[in-house]
């Protein structure tokens, strides 16, 4: 058998339910068809471009006086207001960006009723971003968590992040649980992110992938210092059946212990559906109030076959600017 024949193997089995390092090792070659060309390095360094990923690993070097061309975002606006004229921040620029990818393992995350389980789905985005960002000379680090605990891999360069954070993915003792234990959360998210912000470098890449239940005020607070020093993306998963109910009719529904019937009707799906939509315009409302990016991912869809969508990186780097 063939290297070719050997791939088209693992992707065919890939499991819908279930994360093996076959899978995210073979997504390596998946990355590549869509991605604009990098940019010209606003400095000789090892890793410097700027590209759909955009970000900037920077260290604060100085304060000088303001000169045309320089980013207007970086006007340190206390030294302007003591001097009396526009002074602005400047950074030494970092040989490597640190990105971070975040992954939501809570309980909720194992659902899908079309394609993979949206934690299927976080891990294998997140292993192909990682491959891209190895390839441009980023150091990859991650951030797993669940209802039960956290683990944080710092980012380091080459190959070996990669390899380590897709090591540590596959053998999340998550991935054992029992699947229809019900989701009893020992903490809320909001105490997630909180810590997550703490081990977060400044000029970091943070790439947060979760269907973000439990979305309240304070995960926006905690969300907004993050975005301070930090280049935020939110990656929304969500199942078809989440975003809307079937049509009307009577449906069967089991957790693995109890069955239900229930009655779908034409208000009641309505009503599903506003409240799905209102959960992702909040998320979006709040990307483009934070400079953040939003990327709606769809349990049903083929994670590699967004990446390949220029459009796709278009709408990542306009967000970003």
């Amino acid at each position: 058998m063939n290297a070719k024949s050997m791939s088209t193997k693992r992707t065919a089995l890939a499991s819908p339910v279930q994360i093996d390092l076959p899978r995210l090792l073979a997504l390596r070659g998946r990355n590549g068809a869509g991605l604009p060309a990098p940019r010209q390095p606003a400095a000789t360094r090892s890793g410097g471009y700027r590209s759909a990923f955009r970000g900037r690993g920077m260290e604060f070097a100085e304060v000088r006086a303001y000169q045309p061309g320089d980013e207007v975002r970086n006007i340190d606006w206390r030294v302007t207001a003591r001097r009396g004229t526009v002074h602005t921040k400047m950074f030494h620029e970092e040989r490597e960006r640190p990105v971070l990818f975040v992954l939501d393992y809570r309980r909720p995350m194992f659902f899908a009723t079309r394609g993979r389980f949206k934690a299927v789905l976080a891990s294998e985005f997140a292993a192909i971003l990682a491959w891209n960002a190895q390839s441009r000379g980023d150091r990859v680090g991650g951030f797993l968590f669940s209802e039960t605990g956290q683990c944080e891999l710092r980012p380091i360069g080459g190959q070996r992040g990669v390899l380590r954070l897709l090591q540590r993915m596959v053998a999340d003792p998550v991935w054992q649980r029992p699947l229809h234990a019900p989701f009893e959360p020992h903490q809320r998210l909001v105490r997630t992110i909180q810590k997550l912000r703490r081990v977060v470098k400044p000029g970091s890449l943070v790439f947060l992938l979760s269907d973000f239940a439990q979305w309240d005020q304070g995960v926006e607070k905690e969300l907004t210092l993050l975005s301070r020093h930090a280049e935020l993306s939110l990656g929304f998963c969500f199942d078809p059946l989440e975003a809307e109910l079937p049509t009307t009719g009577n449906y069967r529904l089991s957790d693995g212990r109890r069955d239900l019937t229930i009655t779908s009707e034409a208000a009641a799906c309505e009503q599903y559906r506003t409240r799905f939509a209102a959960h992702q315009q909040q998320l979006e409302r709040f990307c483009l109030l934070h400079r953040a990016r939003f990327i709606a991912l769809s349990t049903a869809q083929d994670p590699a076959l967004v990446l390949q969508d220029a459009a796709f990186f278009r709408r990542m780097s306009h967000a970003g600017r």
